[in-house]
């Protein structure tokens, strides 16, 4: 039976060998290891040993490990390299990654780090980096295999034989003219039924499924998940073939969209993640929180202007809670519906009027069945039948009322071109108290003779 490490023992073992000085047993332990794995194990070292794990390894691992690494790691590595040999890793990285990597830095430092890549390759990355942040552009790579259309399945099969170690993916091969446009499609598993002495013009499919450079990776994202490609290709107006976007890193803007959007739920703004230091995660925390806290004065506000109500009727005070909690919650629950639908469906004039009047049917369902449950409580506990009416038809309407605000709010900010996500839940509850409160009181106030 093999026995499997823990990252804990790997690390121990990884600090023996360093130490140690032993080349092939360091490598034979990383032959066994995934790049992530890799990784995590080099951000686990004591920052000592980062160097002699660094000069142990050949310039394509050094490649894998910067791309897995987190971005304060990478820059640290391409530093203790030098330009030279820092030059020859960027070669082998994947040109989006390595982009994404630059973005953030300064021009000088980027034109010193391009300086030592090949002149083709560093041309590759500045042409992706000119590309507006968060588009297809700045995600795709120039790693695929194209072929001519002249082309037959022979030729073909011996082109990918040659750069399938270059390529990230060999299941589609992309077919272009003599212009370089696209125009078809076949996949390796074309290649291997077809005869090879078929032309590729014969067997590729000429509806291609493409993206232009400029494109919105969140659409890039629906696209594949539409038709479940493993890439899609990318290109210029006039059908020019420029890239591929991978599943891979489509899941990655997946996973960055959704932690952003619960950012915006949550009202914390940017990422506040575990590392996050407390000071920088109440600085960015505080001015929702502080806006939120003026807005909340305004309930303050309306209790005091229902104070002789509140006085006569003290019970009154005991479903005040109650009467604003649910109301917020009914419309936070709204809010993350509309929100997870505004990213993974289309929509339009018909589909947004038939989820206004789904959520107004939940809200009456809810309501009604809340309103009914709370106004036997309400009886029973005071012996009052009047006071559940109150209770029971203030919890009704202000369950509606949360249940639209919830669904109505962030669809207006989706239409004014307003990421639906900042309508975040403290937001959507600070508004629904003032109005829940509102509604609560009048009610009570209309009936306050019959109360007392």
């Amino acid at each position: 039976m093999i026995k499997v490490l823990t990252e804990d023992q790997m690390t121990l073992q990884i600090i023996r060998v360093l130490k140690e000085g032993k080349k092939k047993e360091f490598q034979a332990i990383l032959d066994e290891l995934q790049p992530y794995d890799i990784a995590r194990i080099f951000e686990g070292l004591p920052e000592k040993h980062h160097t002699r794990f660094l000069l142990l390894l050949d310039s394509e691992q050094i490649a894998e490990l910067i791309q897995e690494v987190e971005k304060v790691h990478q820059l640290k590595i391409l530093s203790k390299l030098g330009i030279e040999k820092s030059g020859h890793v960027m070669d082998l990285m994947d040109n989006d990654d390595l982009a994404s990597l630059l973005e953030d830095l300064s021009p000088g430092k980027i034109e010193e780090l391009l300086s030592g890549m090949k002149q083709e390759e560093s041309k590759i990355v500045q042409n992706i980096m000119n590309y507006p942040p968060e588009t297809a552009g700045r995600i795709m790579t120039n790693r695929f295999v194209w072929i001519p259309q002249h082309y037959s399945v022979r030729e073909s099969v011996e082109k990918l034989k040659i750069f399938a170690e270059f390529s990230e993916t060999i299941n589609y091969l992309y077919v272009i003219d003599n212009d370089k446009k696209l125009v078809g499609v076949v996949s390796y598993r074309d290649l291997i039924i077809n005869d090879e002495s078929e032309k590729i013009q014969d067997i590729m499919y000429s509806r291609v499924i493409s993206v232009s450079a400029d494109e919105d990776q969140e659409e890039v994202a629906r696209v594949i998940e539409r038709y479940d490609f493993l890439a899609i290709p990318v290109v210029e107006k006039n059908n020019e073939l420029l890239g591929i976007v991978t599943v891979d890193d489509i899941i990655d803007v997946v996973i960055k969209e959704a932690n952003e959007d619960i950012e915006k739920l949550s009202a914390s703004g940017k990422a506040i993640d575990f590392d996050t230091k407390a000071h920088v995660a109440a600085y960015r925390r505080l001015p929702w929180l502080i806006l939120l806290l003026f807005i909340g004065l305004v309930s303050g506000t309306i209790i005091s202007g229902f104070e002789e109500t509140l006085s006569k009727v003290v019970a009154l005070a005991f479903f005040m809670p109650m009467i604003a909690g649910m109301t917020g919650n009914t419309g936070t629950q709204s809010l993350a519906v509309v929100v997870r639908g505004l990213i993974t469906s289309d929509t339009d004039k018909g589909v947004v009027t038939r989820l206004i009047i789904r959520e107004l049917k939940v809200g009456l369902i809810i309501g009604i069945t809340c309103g009914i449950l709370i106004s036997i409580i309400a009886y029973v506990w005071q012996g009052n039948p009047v006071l559940g009416l109150v209770v029971g038809s203030s919890l009704v309407m202000t369950l509606i009322i949360g249940t639209l605000a919830g669904t109505i709010i962030p669809l207006i900010l989706y239409k004014f071109n307003i990421d639906p996500a900042v309508a975040s839940g403290p937001l959507i509850t600070t508004l629904n108290d003032i109005l829940s409160l509102l509604i609560y009181f009048g009610i009570a106030t209309m009936f306050i003779s019959k109360l007392m």
